[in-house]
């Protein structure tokens, strides 16, 4: 079913017209769906993941699911969304390259055809799940609005996924799980920037067991109401709209349940620039920048006003309490 979240009687708009119609225009192998019982909706093929649309990898429409309310109120953010092109072709993937433009020109060797996931450590249900499995868990499809990357740059982005908490609920974390830890590809054959030495392989990302159930927390399948492209993180990842982007993590192959806190990429890399929580908060500087504003993506030119930013990117209301009592500027 598609979760449509709202505030004060706005729906979202459609994908249709969220993404320009030009993008639309010469689309190939589109995606198909099949009904599948109660779950509502599954993929029937993954084929035509690699189709090229204007240059860039952008696989086939996504179809439309049938619809209930999100449970998450005031979840959207009612913001211009950032056009297809500049969010699929300006991306953090160090996996294909560093700079910017690396993942969309290199992520076309990334083969995401057979997948699978596996869920281990503290649950009483440990399982590997194919991607069909796992698009079969729910049928929800909630969109979030906002991804904010450390830079000071951002962008406002339709994400197409369900809530993390499905598949928690289904495995059954112990009682003395508190952490859930993130694990991504590392392929050298098909990821030809890992082995360097930018940071350590594979990529690892973890957050606290509330967190992952909270249900702005999502397992992510597409954008604008597609497959994800490769560069953005093919063929299914992690979505935390309220920390900075490198949190959630791209083409997941495992999900690790522990009672310890993970060693996640970034904060071995540089722990005093790169925290575990790495919530969005504008009055923790990085070490080398303010984070109290940002600039958006293919709105703002270079000399441009920057927009001031959130605290956890917009969505206080609904995370704030997860971190109630805590000194943030500690625990950044």
């Amino acid at each position: 079913m598609l979760i449509k979240t709202h505030r004060d009687g706005f729906n979202h708009p459609l994908p249709s017209d969220i993404t320009p119609q030009s993008i639309y225009a010469g689309r190939r192998d589109l995606m198909k769906l099949m009904a599948t019982g109660v779950a509502g909706a599954a993929m029937a093929s993954w084929s035509g993941r690699e189709a090229h649309a204007q240059g860039i990898n952008r696989p086939g429409k996504l179809a439309a699911l049938a619809g209930a309310n999100s449970a998450v109120a005031g979840a959207l953010v009612m913001d211009k969304v950032t056009d297809y092109k500049l969010s699929s072709t300006y991306n953090n993937f160090y996996e294909f390259g560093t700079d910017k433009a690396d993942p969309a020109r290199n992520a076309h060797t990334l083969k995401t055809t057979p997948w699978t996931v596996e869920v281990e450590g503290l649950v009483k249900k440990p399982a590997k799940y194919t991607l069909e499995d796992l698009l079969k868990l729910s049928a929800q499809e909630e969109r979030i609005y906002r991804l904010r990357c450390v830079e000071g740059w951002s962008m406002v982005v339709p994400w197409v996924g369900y809530s993390m908490s499905e598949l928690i609920k289904r495995v059954e974390p112990l009682s003395n799980a508190k952490y859930v830890e993130f694990v991504t590809q590392a392929d050298p054959k098909t990821m030809p920037f890992v082995g360097s030495r930018v940071l350590e392989w594979p990529y690892v990302e973890g957050l606290r067991l509330d967190e992952a159930m909270h249900p702005l927390t999502l397992l992510t399948f597409g954008m604008y109401g597609e497959v994800l492209p490769n560069q953005n993180g093919a063929p299914v990842r992690l979505v935390v709209p309220w920390k900075y982007g490198f949190k959630s993590g791209k083409s997941l192959v495992k999900i690790r349940f522990t009672d310890k806190q993970p060693a996640t990429a970034w904060n071995k890399a540089a722990a005093e620039e790169y925290g575990f929580f790495s919530n969005v908060n504008p009055s923790v500087d990085h070490p080398r920048w303010s984070q109290a504003t940002e600039r958006r993506i293919g709105e703002d030119g270079l000399f441009a006003k920057k927009r001031p930013t959130l605290m956890f990117n917009g969505y206080e209301a609904q995370v704030g309490q997860l971190y109630a009592g805590m000194d943030l500027k500690k625990f950044f």
